[in-house]
C-alpha cells in the first residue's frame, strides 16, 4: 500500500516509522506551543494525506508524553476522503505546563482497514451470553 503525503508547511516533517516493526507513524508539530493543565490545544502537523478507499487514519497518543505528562489525544479519526491538514487535538491532563517544541513527535498515525456496513433497524436484538450486562457484570473491575 502507498499513501500520498503533501507538505503544507516548509518545516513539516513527513510522518514515518521510527523503527522496523512499528505500527504507528510518528506525527510531528510544526510549531512550539505551551499547554497548561486542563487546556486543549490544536497541534498543526503541516501535512495532508490521501488514504486508499476502505482505510482510515487513526491518531493515537505517544506513550512517553501520555504516561510522563498526562498528554492525551482527543478525537483522531481521519476519513480516507479528507485531504486537508492533519490538525491534532491534545489535552493536558497533567499537573504542570507542557511545551511542545517545533519538530517534536506529538502522536502516532495508524492506517486501519475499515468496513462500511449496511445498517438495518430491528425491533429486538438477538440474545447473547452477556446481554445488556454492564461494567462489572463479569466480575470486579
Amino acid at each position: 500500500m502507498k499513501i500520498q503525503i503533501k507538505k503544507l508547511h516548509p518545516d513539516a516533517k513527513i510522518p514515518g516509522f521510527a523503527q522496523a516493526g512499528d505500527v504507528g507513524m510518528d506525527m510531528f508539530s510544526v510549531e512550539e506551543i505551551k499547554i497548561k493543565p486542563g487546556q486543549r490545544a490544536e497541534i498543526h502537523t503541516g501535512v495532508a494525506l490521501v488514504l486508499p478507499e476502505g482505510y482510515a487514519g487513526l491518531i493515537w497518543d505517544k506513550t512517553g508524553p501520555a504516561i510522563g505528562h498526562g498528554m492525551k489525544i482527543l478525537g483522531g479519526v481521519f476519513d480516507n476522503n479528507y485531504t486537508g491538514e492533519y490538525i491534532l487535538c491534545l489535552v493536558n491532563l497533567g499537573q504542570e505546563d507542557y511545551t511542545i517544541e517545533k519538530g517534536q513527535k506529538v502522536a502516532q498515525l495508524l492506517i486501519q482497514k475499515v468496513e462500511n456496513p449496511e445498517v438495518e433497524e430491528i425491533n429486538e436484538l438477538p440474545k447473547t451470553n452477556r446481554g445488556n450486562g454492564r461494567r462489572g457484570s463479569t466480575g470486579k473491575f
